[in-house]
Order: C-alpha cells, then sequence, then structure tokens
C-alpha cells in the first residue's frame, strides 16, 4: 500500500544556462515523507512586514473596510492560458489505500519561485492533448493548492497539489477517465505542466494569530487546510506564530481514503492545546441512532460548542469539498441559532461580509 508515509526520493534532470549535467532538485532528506517536516524559519531581511490594511482618508471623509485576511500583497493571475508557466513534476505519489474507493495522488511541482501563491489560493492546470470534441487543447482545471507558501521542501519553489483520480461509469456503460485528473495521476517525474493562475481571495488565512479556524473538508477538500496547518505548525515565520485553536473536520468514506493523517497526528503531539482533529468516515462509523458518519453528523456532536465560537468575532469557519455537506451543515446551524433568537441566514451573511464563513464547495 503506497501512502504520504511512503519515501521517495526523485531527481530530475534540468538544462540550466551553464549546465546540461543532471541537477539535483533538492536533498534527499527532504523528501521522505517519512520523516517530520522541518522547522523553516523565514528571514525579511530584519524587517517587519505590515500585514494590515491601509484606511484612506479623503474628503469627504471615507473610511476602507479593513480585511482580516491576510490579503495585503497577494498576486492573481500572473500567468494564463495563453502563456502559462511551465513547470515540471518533481513528485507524485498515491496517498490511498489500495483498498480505498478511488485514488489520491498528492504531487509537487517546481515553480521556482514564479509563482508567489498564498495559503489558500489554487491554480489552473492545462491537461496535455487535444479535446476531441472541438479539435482545440483542453481548457484548465483549477486545484486548491495544498502546500503552504513556502512549499514541501520550505524553499518557495515549489507547489503541491491533492488529487483524486476521476474514473466512472456513464449511461451507456462505457468507462469515462476525467482528463486532468488522469493527467495529473499519471505524470512521472521530470515531466512539463503547464500552470496558471494563482487565483482566489476567498480562502486566505485570517491575519490574527490568535484566531479559531474551523476548518471542514471532504475528500480532497483537505488540500487548502493542509496548506494552513503546515504554516501554522510545521514553520517558523517572523510575522506569524499561531497562537489560536485550529479545528479540522475531515469526511472520507473509508479510513484507507484519510489523507494526511500521519501529518496531522504529529501537529497534534507539537502542540495539542492548539489543534483538535475529527474524521468522519462515512462507510465505517455510526452515530448513537446508528446514522452514517458524514461531516455534518460529526459536527452535530459538538453542535453547542460550535455555535459558541462563532459568537465570537475571531472565529473563522473555511469549507472546502463536495457540495452537499453545506446544507447538512446549514440545518445544525438554523435550529442552534433558533434557540438563541437568531436568523441563521441573516447571520450567516453577516459573517460572510466580515470574511468569517468561506466556501469553495464543487
Amino acid at each position: 500500500m503506497a501512502t504520504a508515509a511512503a519515501a521517495v526520493s526523485v531527481v530530475v534532470s534540468l538544462p540550466t544556462s551553464k549546465s546540461t549535467a543532471t541537477t539535483s532538485l533538492f536533498p534527499h532528506d527532504r523528501v521522505s515523507f517519512t520523516k517530520v517536516p522541518y522547522y523553516k524559519s523565514v528571514s525579511t531581511n530584519g524587517k517587519s512586514p505590515s500585514i494590515r490594511a491601509q484606511i484612506t482618508t479623503e474628503a469627504p471623509v471615507k473610511v476602507e473596510k479593513v480585511s482580516k485576511k491576510q490579503e495585503e500583497g497577494v498576486v492573481t493571475n500572473k500567468y494564463r492560458p495563453k502563456e502559462p508557466y511551465i513547470g515540471r513534476c518533481l513528485l507524485n505519489t498515491k496517498i490511498t489505500g489500495d483498498d480505498a474507493p478511488g485514488e489520491t495522488w498528492h504531487m509537487v511541482f517546481s515553480t521556482e519561485g514564479e509563482i508567489p501563491y498564498r495559503e489558500g489560493q489554487s491554480i489552473g492546470v492545462i491537461p496535455d492533448g487535444i479535446d476531441p470534441k472541438n479539435g482545440k487543447p483542453h481548457k484548465l482545471r483549477l486545484y486548491s493548492i495544498a502546500s503552504s507558501a513556502l512549499g514541501d521542501f520550505g524553499d518557495s519553489k515549489t507547489v503541491s497539489l491533492c488529487v483524486k483520480r476521476l474514473v466512472y461509469t456513464n449511461d451507456k456503460g462505457e468507462e469515462v477517465k476525467g482528463v486532468c485528473s488522469n493527467f495529473l495521476c499519471d505524470l512521472k517525474p521530470g515531466a512539463e505542466v503547464k500552470i496558471t493562475g494563482p487565483v482566489g481571495k476567498e480562502m486566505l488565512m485570517p491575519k490574527d494569530p490568535n484566531a479559531t479556524i474551523i476548518m471542514l473538508a471532504t475528500g480532497t477538500g483537505i488540500a487548502p487546510f493542509r496548506a494552513f496547518m503546515w504554516k501554522m505548525f510545521f514553520e517558523k515565520h517572523e510575522d506569524y506564530q499561531f497562537n489560536g485553536l485550529a479545528w479540522l473536520f475531515l469526511g472520507v468514506p473509508t479510513s484507507s481514503s484519510l489523507l494526511y493523517k500521519e501529518e496531522f497526528e504529529k501537529m497534534k503531539e507539537m502542540k495539542p492545546d492548539n489543534l483538535r482533529v475529527d474524521f468522519a468516515v462515512s462507510r465505517e462509523q455510526t452515530n448513537e441512532k446508528g446514522e452514517k458518519m458524514y461531516i455534518q453528523t460529526r459536527m452535530a456532536q459538538y453542535d453547542r460548542e460550535l455555535w459558541e465560537l462563532l459568537k465570537k468575532d475571531n472565529t473563522f469557519v473555511y469549507m472546502c469539498g463536495l457540495k452537499g455537506m453545506e446544507k447538512g451543515i446549514d440545518d445544525i446551524m438554523t435550529t442552534l441559532a433558533a434557540e438563541d433568537g437568531i436568523d441563521w441566514v441573516q447571520y450567516k451573511r453577516q459573517l460572510k461580509k466580515e470574511g468569517q464563513w468561506n466556501v469553495e464547495v464543487y
């Protein structure tokens, strides 16, 4: 069974302006998923970068809204479909068990620092080949980034994705393979990848290092939260040291489908007071009523605690994954809010306005 803990070392040959010799792109001890990711100190040359939004004063006086997220300096759409960045696959490994319902792969691409993304953003990937329906190149697909801004190797020169291979049977009984997911899952180290972006501001992390961050994910929706949690627990930054509470809910069908479990367990060991992790394994677990354990079912076990957290102005909710989970979570919150005489629809609208309720579902 191949897992994220499988040690993988890859050396690819890249031409440079000075030499065409085979070059090791990264030390072997940094690509073993059996090791604890090392701490990375981020230098800003002695300067403390400001993360405060600017307030402008004009006549008449107008105060610009101050964002609660890490938006300052965020880059979007540096690379577009007509002129994508050409990266290379450095690592591609299956991180689900052989008996899992479907394959999920973790992959790392070189960027040489040319794609300055932030945690919570996405990139586009343009798969090789021609669309047989129109004879044109395939269109890009967007994927949430699964690595922190420093990347899995800590040098800000890579970007990682978490991709499930899409294979299904259509109404005619024919097997259909998702174009981009299969292209990505089949990539070999050294292969070129056309990348666009980065894009998105919806899922950016809060500025407040003392915030409560509730992360709700199904399957590969875990990607942005792995990025969040690497920054919070595996890295050291001069301008950001997480001291709040991170609470992750991850829903998957089977225990062999749990993604990055070993990493999260290590984070919990490091800072047990700052991290809570709850898994919902729908085909193996049930609640006290015998109902399947979906993510909203697991959350219902902590409903009042979650509602109390949502009343605080430094609690941020992020949701990523299958669209179906959104209604279940709304149902829980509607009931709890009503008990306090609050209209959940209106309250959620206010949370969104304040950047405290963030959703990216598909």
